[in-house]
């Protein structure tokens, strides 16, 4: 083989690994994607695009999936933001039914700080712990939801989220104290 065949081959290697590396981003994009983490996807897509912009066939399915993105959940700006503890809430309550249990932790963490003394926010924590196989965090949180308000004991009694802790003594002292 002579140097320009040589040349020649660094060349077609040096597309092949730059083709891979386009192929795993675009990947990681669709996967948050299909786990309906669309504002991730988002990102992920948009950096695709600036870094891998030869890659035709990957930028125009890529940009499809951020016309998806944009269809379902809105342009950044339209956006629903949270403006204080109330909103913060509300968006945990809604990301833990959509089951972003990460995204559901974070919200309810702020509405938290900005309410240490509001028992729902610590009873919401309290049911994501335990979804998420925090038993040790459901019972503190759910603790402190009951010493602010002896109702969380009666409705945890009742929630199917803390069926895990349903047989733990301790979990039967904190409800009990209704």
């Amino acid at each position: 083989m002579n140097r320009l065949e040589k040349g020649e081959q660094t060349v077609k290697d040096e597309k092949k690994d730059e083709y891979q590396k386009a192929l795993t981003a675009f990947g990681e994009a669709v996967k948050a994607f299909r786990m309906e983490k669309h504002e991730r996807a988002e990102e992920l897509l948009t950096a695709f695009l600036e870094k891998h912009a030869a890659e035709r066939e990957l930028v125009d399915r890529a940009r499809t999936y951020l016309k998806i993105i944009k269809e379902r959940v809105g342009k950044p700006a339209e956006r629903l933001t949270a403006r204080n503890d109330e909103d913060y809430y509300l968006f945990g309550v809604y990301k833990m039914n959509m089951g972003d249990y990460e995204g559901a932790q974070k919200m309810l963490e702020k509405a938290r700080e900005a309410r240490p003394k509001d028992g729902r926010t610590h009873y919401l924590l309290a049911a994501l712990a335990c979804l998420t196989g925090d038993q040790e965090g459901s019972l503190d949180h759910l603790k402190k939801a009951v010493q602010l308000d002896k109702y969380y004991a009666i409705l945890a009694q009742n929630e199917a989220d803390f069926e895990p802790l349903r047989e733990d003594k301790r979990f039967k002292a904190v409800t009990r104290a209704s």
